[in-house]
């Protein structure tokens, strides 16, 4: 057996024990060969094992890429990258099945978490803020699969967007009013729609003196603000045990005297806290929903709700006035717009709420924008969207 793969076998003896490799121990490691290398030799078996250990390998040019966002490999099938214009097949490959396992595990472990047959599958951070999900087989075929999520390294405003097209004037002015009228709202779309992009836009424009209280699953919501408070969930160990759910954050929240509460995502019973927080008295809370439509938000609570327990009618009682503005994400061909906005209505004596679409691809809806007006109390002349207002009668 070579020195350097004895080196090797050694850091991976370590991955293995759950003991997260940092730089001094890999250093230590390739120091122990320097009798049969030399001071050369041992540079050289550092710089590789610095870069296989604690670098991504072949991935380490696409997380270092500006605009990649995803990076997906698919066991030996292939890597294909998002740069913000859909999924592309990149060269990059793996030469054997071992090699992406071996990727894998160590990502696990810089992520904190386990990744063995025991343990198939994981979703953790990586320093840097990556998000991580991989799988390994039987759950897959043809090796691991990974899917890592990388945070943008800048956090774009509405203003911003606009010039990026995934909004218009008349559709930043509504959202900023949203804003400052602390409307509370939920942004909705596809996977990849942009959601937490506009999330993280129209966070920006919150008043400097609130305090902004942020509920995460995984952190990946990027906020340029200069009083926010980030809780991040946990899961449980390998004793299945030590888990902190979504649920038990949105309840600590609450004692942090939050100003605006903000889940990055609802999508289990953590909404119960959600709605019931921001019927007492939070206004201007905020979250993202995966949802086809803006119609589509009443069925989705539901569902939600069942999860927490909640009956049907209890549902729609607090939807209607917990959220108020839904925010709707398209993407195609690549392009993420702002296709819709609608308006949480609940008819006096109607069991039911319903979302009135407002602004939508063919223009204004004059039912929804009366509604959508007397909810942002919209009676300061020249605030820029006067000249928007459907014609009476």
């Amino acid at each position: 057996m070579s020195e350097e793969n004895s080196a090797r076998d050694r850091v991976w003896q370590q991955i293995r024990a759950g003991r997260t490799p940092s730089a001094q121990a890999v250093d230590a490691i390739a120091e122990r060969e320097s009798v049969r290398l030399g001071s050369v030799g041992v540079a050289s078996l550092r710089d590789e094992l610095r870069s296989e250990v604690l670098g991504a390998g072949p991935l380490e040019p696409l997380l270092a890429d500006p605009a990649v966002t995803d990076i997906l490999v698919n066991g030996l099938d292939g890597v294909w990258v998002d740069r913000g214009e859909g999924l592309v097949r990149d060269p990059t490959r793996f030469s054997e099945v071992d090699s992406v396992r071996r990727l894998a595990v160590r990502l696990a472990t810089l992520a904190g978490t386990r990744l063995d047959d025991a343990s198939p599958w994981v979703d953790g951070l990586l320093p840097g803020g990556v998000r991580l999900h991989a799988l390994l087989p039987p759950l897959v075929a043809g090796g691991a699969h990974l899917s890592l999520r990388i945070p943008r390294r800048d956090s774009p405003g509405l203003a911003t967007l606009r010039d990026w097209g995934m909004l218009d004037e008349t559709v930043e002015c509504l959202l900023r009013e949203v804003i400052q009228r602390r409307v509370s709202f939920v942004i909705t779309g596809g996977t990849g729609s942009g959601k937490t992009t506009l999330l993280g836009a129209m966070l920006q424009a919150v008043d400097h003196s609130d305090r902004i209280v942020l509920v995460e699953d995984t952190r990946e919501l990027a906020v340029r603000h200069p009083h926010v408070v980030r809780l991040q969930g946990r899961s449980a160990n390998v004793e299945g045990r030590g888990e902190v759910t979504l649920t038990t954050l949105v309840r600590q929240s609450l004692r942090m005297r939050p100003d605006r509460l903000v889940i990055g995502e609802v999508r289990g019973a953590e909404v119960r806290e959600m709605m019931s927080a921001l019927n007492t008295g939070h206004e201007g809370g905020a979250s993202t929903l995966h949802a086809n439509a803006v119609a589509d938000v009443p069925s989705r609570f539901e569902a939600l709700g069942a999860l927490a327990g909640l009956p049907t009618d209890a549902v729609h009682a607090q939807l209607a006035s917990a959220i108020r503005v839904v925010v709707h994400l398209t993407r195609d061909q690549g392009n993420r717009t702002v296709r819709e906005i609608g308006v949480v209505h609940r008819e006096s004596g109607d069991r039911l709420a319903t979302v009135i679409p407002a602004l939508g691809p063919d223009g204004e809806s004059a039912h929804g924008w009366a509604l959508l007006r007397r909810v942002l109390d919209r009676q300061v002349i020249g605030s820029g969207l006067g000249d928007l207002r459907p014609a009476e009668g």
